[in-house]
């Protein structure tokens, strides 16, 4: 594994970061798992001897915190040749009830965490000509996310409009950015949603049920191959036809 692609994935503690972690893990990458708290018995879950995986406790918020998690895997492994963006906060509050401390940390956790992330470790995928960026977007980002919240909705836009700039002055270099942006999908943000409310949401999705963590992983792990080199500044939509275009 001494030769194997080194992959940074944030907010990899559950849901679809810890899908997106398994399935790029079981692709033969080393892993590093960065969650707020603490994923190191996921980690070990993927690879107990932790030679392929590996828990970073950061928040994404706090830039200095990123710095030095990126810093650490360099140290073990050497810096990412893989980056997924997948760290998000997500609250469901009417557009007059968001407080603006609130709307500035959704921001800061959805969308200035991407943009830092990317400048700490797009330099050196540019210097060794390969690298691949996935930052996780979403159907709110594309529609309004009215259940969402603006602030979170706001944030996913952000992030499309970003991952454009970001594959822009990185495609010279065989770096590419893409975004997936997933339509509802069963998570444990789901667990403490109305019943009532899940099966209202379920009847508007044309295939008739929510998709799973594993399917956007599948997404990002092809995005993250050398077989997806032509694709870069694409945002890819899996929401089960919820929005089609």
């Amino acid at each position: 594994m001494a030769d194997s692609k080194v992959a940074l994935v944030t907010g990899a503690g559950r849901g679809i970061g810890a899908a997106i972690a398994r399935e790029l893990h079981g692709r033969g990458t080393r892993v590093a798992l960065l969650d707020r708290d603490d994923a190191s018995g996921f980690a070990a879950e993927l690879d107990a001897s932790g030679e392929t995986a590996f828990a970073v406790t950061a928040d994404v918020r706090a830039p200095e915190e990123l710095r030095s998690a990126v810093h650490e895997i360099a140290e073990r492994w050497h810096s990412p040749d893989i980056l997924v963006n997948n760290a998000a906060r997500t609250a469901q509050k009417s557009v007059w009830d968001i407080e603006c401390d609130e709307w500035d940390a959704v921001l800061e956790t959805n969308l200035r965490s991407v943009f830092a992330a990317i400048r700490l470790c797009a330099p050196a995928m540019r210097e060794r000509g390969w690298g691949r960026i996935v930052n996780l977007a979403s159907l709110a980002g594309q529609q309004g996310g009215l259940v969402a919240g603006a602030h979170y909705a706001s944030s996913k836009a952000g992030i499309l409009v970003l991952t454009k700039i970001f594959a822009r002055e990185l495609a010279p270099y065989d770096v590419t950015v893409n975004a997936v942006a997933p339509g509802p999908v069963r998570t444990p943000v789901m667990d403490d949603m109305d019943a009532g409310e899940l099966r209202r949401a379920m009847s508007a999705i044309p295939v008739g049920r929510f998709g799973r963590p594993e399917e956007v992983a599948a997404i990002v792990g092809h995005l993250c191959g050398d077989e997806a080199g032509f694709i870069t500044g694409s945002t890819v939509d899996i929401n089960g036809g919820v929005f089609m275009r």
